[in-house]
């Protein structure tokens, strides 16, 4: 049995097949561990989800802001922006079917020594308290009053955590931790515009794997999202966004050994690199 964790997939499901292939992957014996973005940008969001959904418990996805942007375009409780490629989620004869199975997955995934995000964690969070705090979110998305959230799950503030906050600016800044994160101040503050790689973060912002005391430090978090960033693997951070959608190219690790695998993009990119 090995566990292999792949990186932002975002439509790229050509590479993803032969990712699968490389390594493989058998789903009777093995498991994925996917850190979100399954879609959007990319050729074939719909069959990335058909081919994940379909491999039940061998299958771990937790959500990241595309995921969730999707469920909110399809809720009306946002636009699509210019260049998002969902409508062939969006039209398709099974959307109802992907789209619910997407809004219950996870937003964070912890088993032993590793944690499974999209984005990151706020660097005051011990790993205890982030599995708290997103079952908060998941609840919602998973509940009645899923349109609610959505409608509000928008925006940048506050843009730090409070323990007393509640309401919809909780459960904003939870999600937005664990979606959007790349820098923050040593205060935990997350500055969302910054994209680009780490010699140009701004004064005052750092990496939020790199924060001092950061309290989830004795675990290895598995994350995506930051595509500037690249692969990065320590022992704290596993990260796993290699731009394969901007033409770069999709990785897995093996977390037994830590053995990389990578295929390269072979689809034609159609939408600007901007998340």
């Amino acid at each position: 049995m090995a566990t292999y964790a792949i990186g932002d997939i975002q439509g790229c499901y050509t590479e993803l097949l032969r990712l699968l292939e490389q390594i493989c992957f058998d789903p009777a014996i093995d498991r994925l561990w996917l850190v979100g973005d399954l879609v959007n940008r990319g050729p074939d969001s719909a069959n990335v989800l058909r081919l994940i959904k379909s491999l039940g418990d061998a299958a771990i996805t937790v959500l990241g802001n595309h995921d969730l942007h999707l469920l909110a375009v399809a809720e009306g409780a946002a636009k699509l922006h210019r260049y998002d490629t969902l409508h062939d989620i969006l039209d398709a004869p099974d959307r109802n079917e992907l789209l619910a199975w997407l809004r219950v997955q996870r937003l964070l995934y912890v088993e032993g020594d590793f944690v499974l995000v999209h984005a990151g964690l706020l660097p005051g969070w011990t790993v205890t308290q982030a599995q708290q705090l997103v079952h908060e979110v998941e609840a919602v998305l998973a509940g009645k009053h899923y349109h609610d959230f959505l409608v509000q799950m928008y925006g940048n503030h506050p843009d730090h955590w409070k323990d007393d906050l509640s309401g919809y600016k909780r459960l904003r800044v939870i999600t937005n931790a664990c979606t959007r994160i790349r820098v923050c101040t040593v205060r935990g503050e997350m500055e969302f515009k910054f994209k680009d790689e780490v010699h140009n973060i701004p004064e005052g912002y750092m990496p939020w794997f790199d924060v001092p005391g950061r309290a989830s430090a004795n675990a290895t978090i598995v994350f995506g999202h930051w595509s500037a960033l690249g692969l990065k693997v320590t022992p704290q951070i596993i990260a796993l966004d290699t731009g394969c959608l901007w033409g770069g190219v999709l990785s897995a690790i093996r977390l037994e050994d830590r053995k990389l695998f990578q295929v390269p993009c072979v689809s034609i990119p159609i939408a600007k690199p901007c998340q």
